[in-house]
């Protein structure tokens, strides 16, 4: 939408991940480093771990883009709370080997007879699982017994494991001594830093021919860094919408005002509505009386005028006016169920004084 506005030749912020956009920032570096030391050594696992939107499927899909494949047969698989019952078929899925109908020992044979076939061909077989934090441990051992598998003295599957940082926690089981022993290297991908989160942005801008335009305040690129902690998946995001905002509002430069603006809306936008809280919570609150001034102090009020600005469109303003009216609307009435109630109790205690 705004990509012809500033001369771009695509999309720079896209939540997709696309190799060609990779950054090699220096926890990326590391990791890729890693990776490709474990594809040297040939055996084996190599655990990569990261937060949610760190950059851990777009450095599996960077790899997989520079592999030989006359050298290395690679099947990459996404798991979604696989159990062992499953895992087996999904891995042959993935090499391409017919499964189905077969007994899991007639399954086994059939993987172990590719693995063979793979190396007498002069290649290797590699297996990459991402999300792996969603294995179950029957299925995590189900992938160790598939690395026992040996022609010689050479292992005949190599695997990486790429996961949140809570498959961690389920290496450190007791039941996993077995896996960790079988593991030679193991990286966290961590965050951006601020001058690399300024890199990354200037990096995603040049690879769709950016020029400077829009310039971006460094005090803008510090809070990008701010609100997106150095997830790139979070900088994407972020920067995505100001490059939004920017072209509605006809601007050329990224200002730390425009950058705080954004994050004020996208945060606010991530929160349920006030009035369609109200609407089915009001009578608890009203009940137990401890939410009623947090409703009167009304924070969705502020920050809704606080975002209002010259940029934005009229059919936008009289929705949010809308919004703050039905909030109010809400507020007044449950005010006065609380009034009334009130009103009652006191005219019965009068009535139950003056009968003693």
């Amino acid at each position: 939408m705004y990509e012809a506005y500033f001369g771009l030749r695509g999309k720079p912020f896209q939540l997709n991940p696309d190799p060609s956009f990779f950054y090699g920032s220096r926890g990326h570096r590391r990791a890729m480093a890693y990776l490709e030391y474990g594809l040297h050594q040939n055996e084996g696992f190599i655990v990569v771990t990261g937060e949610v939107g760190a950059g851990k499927t777009l450095l599996v899909r960077s790899l997989l883009e520079k592999l030989d494949p006359s050298r290395i047969v690679a099947a990459n698989l996404v798991s979604t709370q696989i159990d062992a019952d499953d895992i087996l078929r999904l891995v042959a899925a993935a090499f391409g080997i017919p499964s189905k109908h077969l007994s899991k020992s007639d399954l086994l044979l059939a993987i172990e007879a590719f693995l063979v076939s793979t190396t007498a061909a002069g290649k290797r077989a590699l297996l990459i699982v991402d999300e792996a934090q969603n294995l179950t441990q029957r299925a995590v051992e189900e992938l160790r017994m598939l690395s026992n598998f040996q022609l010689e003295d050479h292992a005949l599957l190599q695997s990486f494991l790429v996961g949140q940082p809570e498959f961690r926690s389920i290496m450190q089981s007791p039941e996993m001594v077995q896996l960790r022993q079988r593991v030679i290297a193991s990286y966290h991908l961590g965050p951006l830093d601020v001058a690399e989160t300024q890199a990354y942005v200037e990096h995603r801008l040049g690879c769709v021919g950016w020029k400077g335009n829009p310039a971006f305040e460094a005090e803008a690129l510090k809070g990008i860094f701010n609100h997106s902690q150095g997830i790139p998946r979070r900088i994407n995001a972020l920067c995505d919408r100001i490059m939004l905002a920017a072209f509605l509002s006809d601007k050329h430069q990224v200002s730390v005002e425009l950058v705080e603006q954004v994050a004020a809306e996208m945060s606010e936008e991530q929160v349920v509505p006030l009035a369609h809280q109200t609407e089915t919570a009001v009578p608890d609150q009203v009940h137990s009386g401890g939410h009623l001034l947090r409703l009167l102090a009304d924070p969705e009020a502020s920050r809704t005028l606080a975002g209002l600005g010259a940029g934005y469109d009229t059919s936008r303003f009289e929705d949010r006016l809308a919004l703050l009216e039905r909030t109010l609307s809400t507020t007044l009435n449950a005010l006065s169920q609380l009034i009334g109630a009130a009103e009652q109790r006191i005219d019965g205690e009068g009535k139950e004084v003056a009968s003693k």
